[in-house]
């Protein structure tokens, strides 16, 4: 090798094979040292490939886990695949090729590009949520939830067979379970008296995931059923696919039983405020009121409001109900009917996240019908409205116009009536601006505050039995079925209608081969194509697969005993590694993954599977970094593009090109842009501007192959160095806030990396380090910087050590230092975040064993304490000069030697000073 030059094409490939090949980064589940678990979110495999957005995160964590291991921590940094998913599969079904296999091979092309980057992940740890020997545990959680119950009198899961007992002896009078709302109530006779098949399909109600009926996010297209999280503005937030409501047979996990626990953790979390309170809204406690509406000729139907301000009920001048409420057909007169039944379908078709978002976007009918309001008597029309949510509440909205926002628009629109109930809020423009004070208009709640009006009310409701007081939230159970093959086979099968589970032994329950990956003809899921497709040759399967976020729910468990062939892992692995101290992912995942991380991760520590309730100790959202695009502008009718500074002359569209077409100053390299997409570009015709050149406009947007913008970390990789992107990502700025991708900024790091490697040789290659011992100055700006790096790691600052590394290698170059006993050191503290060349520089200096095996330096505060100070000299008033002095002279000393310095002796002129005011550690004042 030519030690001229630092060369990181011959470096860092042979470092990445002595790792391997040393196992170097092979963690032991060893607990004679302190452990600390270190885990990016895994990644999704897609065809694409990585962009030097994805590593941002994963360098982070890499820098943390190195940083703790020289530290003394054993680290557990594991990495691997979130392989089930939906791009896998509609390239199938649009090319018949094998999801496995499309999945393989966008992991290998993953796995290729991490190595490159020089992580520090155990690699035989690695995990694939798609393999079977993965998914048998999955699908092993899934049973064991199946077979829990949560009561609320212990505040936990417990194994079904508890409730059984419960039921055999008492009947279900005293259980206070989290269940179906039509769940029956029976006593101890009549549960004894039930036929097998009856009792199971009561505890069914109970069970923590069950089949039921629910409207769901049904997208066509994709063939699937979409969390709320999936569908964005009506359409799926993969492929942009219209999304519609339907109702469909469902596998739920009552996550809802979970709610108050879910909200009450938070607080001992070290996460962002941010994701909390994301977490917090979707949660959505409330604390109110149920009150009940009789409705009018028709005593048998009694609609049940939730309120959390029953406070204004005197305001109420009418009901409005969710457009999926099952009583609308019986409410809607027959001059209503086609009005109505045109406006439910409309409205039940639009995603409950579009409907929440319109708060302007005023709809609604009329029922013809009519409920009394039960402390006024008095009778308030009822309506259909899609701003009231089937899932939140009772479905049945009531409406006071002066006290909500929602409720005013939608009185103002369709001009009903608006009682104000709160003092100051008769004569004003917009009630609803004043929420609380003294009641008005409100029977025997006149005169009392807010608080004191809520307490009454509610005591009235409960004691007249109109209703009772209620704690909701917001969140509903978690649909758990996806109409797709690619996916965890459900471990059930159907007998006499019923589902029950496979024996675990029969665990993995595999994916059939079939000949297609779409639905049938009959409207079933994809594997309803499998041929004899039953359990024990008898029984159909369940036909529908796992969501998505199955796998990802339990996947940092896994990591931690890989190989364990007898459960998903060992207590005491799991008793070792526990909660993971630091979790670093995307914001985007804040209501989806985490939270059922969070609730599966709950059944496991209720069940006594493990011994924490929390997955996730820390937790670090990473922003994103993002990209210049480039934009052209083409004509409407033809195949003409238009300089961007002449767009506003012609009837055009913005298109996104590639950005390798953009060159200095914005301007377009019309040939690049040709040789990129022939097909649009060889033959077109472009306008260019008046100095002959064709410009473009850039954005600053997501990294994304749809813009033809990301940038290939290997390309970086190729012209620079792995080391180099490391430490460039994170020189960007804080871990948390998103940034531009600037390539010209890149050269700055570089530099850095060629200017240490001099530090070792010189221009001819020759070795310069020496053994002389430090100077004082050497150790001080080598401690100040172990100082800085180390406490800006453990805060997971990522970005500031960057430029303390730069600041102390400037340092030492200005002293000449190419001394052992500091630039050992400096390469230790520099190993995190550069690996490779610090390993070749490590070695060189005649280390046999890996630097990443060396601990990390002792900061010594000795260093940095100061033996002189610079004093500013005063003469008459006036600041002079600046002299040196050592700190243990005294004052008289220092007043002495001050004015035998030259530099004062020039102003003194050879008289005698009148005075000399010495201000310790601060000035020198000489009065002449």
């Amino acid at each position: 090798m030519n030690f001229a030059d630092y060369i990181p094409h011959e470096i860092e490939p042979k470092w990445q094979r002595y790792w391997q090949q040393n196992q170097t980064y092979k963690v032991e589940n060893n607990t004679d040292k302190p452990k600390c678990y270190v885990l990016d979110m895994f990644p999704y495999p897609s065809g694409a490939g990585l962009h030097v957005g994805h590593p941002l995160g994963y360098i982070a964590t890499d820098i943390y886990a190195r940083y703790k291991k020289m530290k003394g921590y054993n680290v557990l940094h594991p990495m691997g695949f979130d392989s089930f998913g939906l791009p896998a599969e509609q390239y199938a079904i649009e090319t018949g090729q094998h999801p496995a296999i499309t999945t393989a091979q966008n992991i290998q092309t993953f796995k290729k590009q991490l190595a490159k980057i020089g992580f520090n992940h155990d690699l035989s740890r690695e995990i694939q949520t798609s393999s079977p020997e993965y998914y048998r545990w999955t699908q092993w959680i899934f049973q064991q939830i199946f077979k829990a119950w949560f009561n609320y009198k212990t505040q936990k899961a417990e194994p079904i067979d508890t409730l059984i007992a419960i039921f055999e002896k008492e009947g279900n009078l005293n259980v206070h379970a989290a269940c179906d709302e039509d769940t029956p109530i029976f006593t101890a006779q009549e549960w004894n008296a039930k036929t097998e098949d009856e009792k199971y399909a009561l505890l069914l109600k109970y069970r923590l995931t069950y089949l039921a009926d629910s409207v769901v996010n049904w997208c066509p297209a994709l063939g699937t059923v979409l969390a709320n999280d999936e569908v964005k503005d009506g359409l799926s937030e993969r492929g942009g696919h219209p999304v519609e409501r339907k109702k469909m047979k469902q596998w739920m996990m009552r996550i809802t039983a979970y709610a108050e626990r879910l909200l009450q953790n938070l607080e001992h979390l070290e996460w962002s405020e941010a994701i909390k309170e994301m977490q917090r809204n979707w949660i959505g406690k409330s604390t109110g009121c149920e009150i009940n509406f009789q409705v009018v000729g028709q005593p048998q139907i009694t609609l049940t409001a939730f309120t959390t301000r029953i406070d204004t009920i005197y305001g109420a001048t009418y009901l409005a109900l969710a457009p999926e409420h099952e009583v609308i057909p019986q409410l809607t007169t027959p001059a209503q009917q086609i009005e109505v039944e045109k406006y439910v379908q409309w409205a039940k078709n639009r995603s409950e996240r579009e409907r929440q978002a319109e708060v302007k976007t005023i709809s609604g009918v009329f029922t013809g019908s009519y409920a009394l309001n039960p402390f006024t008597q008095e009778s308030i029309p009822i309506w259909v409205a899609d701003y009231v949510l089937a899932g939140y509440g009772t479905g049945v909205v009531m409406g006071v116009p002066s006290s909500d926002d929602r409720d005013f628009r939608f009185a103002k629109y369709f001009n009903l009536p608006i009682r104000c109930v709160i003092e100051g809020t008769e004569d004003v423009e917009n009630p609803t601006e004043k929420k609380y004070g003294k009641m008005i208009n409100s029977g025997f709640l006149n005169g009392l505050e807010t608080q004191e009006a809520i307490q009454k009310a509610t005591a009235f409701v409960e004691q007249n039995q109109l209703g009772k007081a209620k704690v909701n939230y917001k969140m509903r159970d978690a649909v758990f079925s996806r109409q797709r093959y690619w996916g965890e086979p459900v471990p059930v099968y159907f007998k006499n209608g019923l589902p029950y589970l496979i024996d675990e032994q029969d665990l993995p329950l595999l994916l059939p081969e079939i000949d297609e990956y779409k639905p049938t003809a009959e409207g079933e899921p994809p594997l309803g194509r499998a041929k004899n497709w039953k359990y024990k040759n008898e029984y159909p399967y369940e036909l529908t697969t796992m969501p998505g976020w199955a796998g990802s729910s339990w996947y940092f468990l896994r990591y931690m005993d890989p190989h364990n062939s007898q459960e998903f892992a060992s207590r005491q692995a799991t008793d070792y590694w526990n909660q993971v101290d630091l979790y670093v992912g995307g914001a985007e995942h804040a209501v989806g993954h985490l939270l059922y991380s969070r609730f599966w991760t709950n059944v496991l520590y209720d069940l006594g599977y493990i011994s924490f309730q929390e997955p996730f100790k820390k937790m670090i959202n990473q922003g994103m970094i993002q990209g210049e695009s480039a934009l052209i502008y083409r004509l409407k009718t033809e195949n003409t593009y238009v300089s961007a500074d002449l767009k506003d002359q012609y009837d055009t569209i913005e298109l996104h090109v590639t950005v390798k077409a953009l060159e200095g100053n914005n301007t377009i390299n019309i040939a690049e842009l040709k040789r990129w997409r022939p097909e649009d570009y060889a033959n077109a015709h472009f306008i260019v501007s008046k100095d002959g050149k064709f410009y473009a406009n850039t954005r600053i947007e997501k990294l994304s192959k749809r813009y033809y913008n990301a940038v290939n970390p290997d390309d970086v990789i190729e012209k620079y160095s792995a080391d180099t992107l490391r430490l460039y990502e994170m020189f960007l700025g804080p871990l948390e806030q998103s940034k531009p991708w600037n390539t010209q900024g890149i050269d700055g790091t570089y530099k850095f990396l060629k200017r240490l490697w001099r530090m070792f040789y010189n221009e001819k290659g020759e070795w310069q380090i020496t053994e002389q011992p430090p100077t004082l100055e050497e150790l001080k700006i080598l401690h100040k910087t172990i100082k800085k790096v180390e406490e800006d790691i453990e805060r997971c600052s990522f970005n500031t050590p960057v430029s303390a590394f730069m600041i102390c290698l400037n340092e030492l170059q200005t002293l000449k230092c190419h001394k052992r006993a500091i630039l050992e050191p400096f390469l230790q503290i520099l190993a995190p975040y550069c690996p490779h060349i610090t390993e070749e520089l490590w070695h060189a200096l005649g280390h046999t064993t890996s630097i990443h095996h060396a601990p990390f330096p002792i900061f010594e505060e000795k260093y940095l304490q100061e033996s002189t100070f610079e004093y500013p000299v005063s003469i008459n008033g006036k600041t002079r000069t600046k002299i040196t002095f050592p700190l243990d002279l005294s004052q008289e000393q220092l007043a002495e030697q001050v004015q035998k310095h030259e530099a004062v002796q020039k102003w003194l002129e050879g008289k005698s000073p009148k005075k000399v005011i010495v201000v310790p550690q601060r000035i020198i004042n000489i009065v002449i």
